[in-house]
């Protein structure tokens, strides 16, 4: 049952009718607001979206630091993935199609001859349950889940998602991904794709962001943006950021942007590991994101055109930065890769946590 606060929440729902096998069901989508303080975060179960994060800089001005919409309607048109959980299969599959325990099977391609973000239409264009919405305690949460069913966009098996947003502390949001294979091994790679500017959503660019990612090598790409299999270390490359360094400052060495994934140092497994540091200096405003994936995706937002956002502001190249942890890219075609396969009796667990905060003012 949903906990709905009209002081927390403005729900607008609107009826959204999908099918699960031959079941049809309907569920509706809404808002849902999670706030401690002046730290506060929107969601809606469209995709499991982060819509809104607001936040105050060094001078205690609020602002939202992440890229999106003003109505949920839009989006459901939304070609860039703008804060919503990415799957089955997060990233790309090369040739739209994998090889397991002996089937091969072939997914939806949604670029080119590859699959993207789970396909035409992966977890992040689909409406998801409220599990739970708590906006009181210490600890306010909401909780999303879908139930993938068997052969959706060519996948093998029936998978039950949830993901569980969490506001901990004064100014921490904690991301639990898990999802559970109920009848077939499967791939399973989630990824969470806001797209951030601290500088707020409608600052212009992140070039002069300072970043730090906490990542020796990378999987270098060919002309599809497939891996090729390697690992390489970012020494000597524009990739480097074991330092902290401006997002723009190497970036004219690059075709249009960073869309690159990282290995990050420590490994898969569940403990958790710093992912990157990102510190908007004019704004005062820092963000440490740690995660349990053993890769993250650095995005610079390269292909944001002219799109209209949050109170009509057109978000340009280079707007805001992505950072999605995540499990390889095309892992499944390439055995070196830590391993994305889920089978039953197994859970994928994926942890997030974005800490953030403010230096002092000048």
């Amino acid at each position: 049952m949903v906990k709905v606060s009209s002081l927390l929440c403005f729900v607008v729902f609107v009826a959204f009718g999908f099918v699960h096998g031959s079941m049809a069901t309907t569920e509706e989508v809404g808002v849902y607001e999670l706030k401690k303080g002046n730290f506060s975060v929107k969601f809606t179960n469209w995709g499991a979206t982060i819509i809104s994060v607001v936040l105050p800089d060094k001078n205690g001005k609020l602002g939202d630091v992440v890229l999106g919409y003003d109505s949920v309607e839009t989006y459901k048109n939304d070609s860039g993935y703008f804060g919503a959980i990415v799957g089955r299969f997060a990233n790309r599959i090369g040739g739209a199609q994998f090889t397991l325990d002996g089937t091969t099977y072939k997914v939806v391609a949604n670029e080119g001859n590859n699959t993207l973000h789970g396909g035409l239409r992966g977890f992040s264009d689909v409406v998801w349950k409220v599990r739970t919405y708590k906006t009181e305690g210490h600890a306010p949460r909401v909780v999303f889940s879908y139930y993938s069913y068997d052969g959706e966009q060519g996948f093998p098996g029936d998978l039950f998602v949830t993901v569980a947003y969490t506001l901990v502390g004064d100014s921490y949001l904690s991301v639990r991904m898990r999802a559970k294979a109920l009848n077939k091994a499967t791939p399973v790679n989630l990824a969470q794709h806001t797209y951030w500017n601290l500088g707020g959503h409608d600052s212009g660019d992140i070039l002069s962001e300072e970043i730090q990612i906490f990542a020796s090598h990378y999987t270098p790409v060919n002309s599809q943006m497939i891996p090729t299999g390697e690992i390489v270390s970012v020494k000597g490359t524009p990739y480097d950021f074991l330092k902290p360094y401006t997002v723009g400052s190497s970036i004219n060495k690059l075709a249009n942007g960073y869309d690159i994934n990282y290995v990050l140092d420590g490994g898969a497994g569940k403990k958790m590991k710093p992912v990157a540091n990102v510190h908007d200096k004019k704004t005062g405003r820092m963000m440490e994101l740690w995660t349990t994936a053993p890769g993250v995706q650095f995005y610079t937002a390269n292909f944001v055109i002219n799109v209209t956002g949050k109170d009509g502001f057109v978000y340009q190249p280079h707007a805001a930065l992505c950072l999605e942890t995540q499990g390889f890219p095309d892992a499944v075609n390439h055995p070196n890769f830590p391993s994305t396969i889920v089978t039953p009796g197994q859970t994928y667990k994926h942890k997030m946590l974005f800490k953030f905060s403010v230096t002092a003012p000048s």
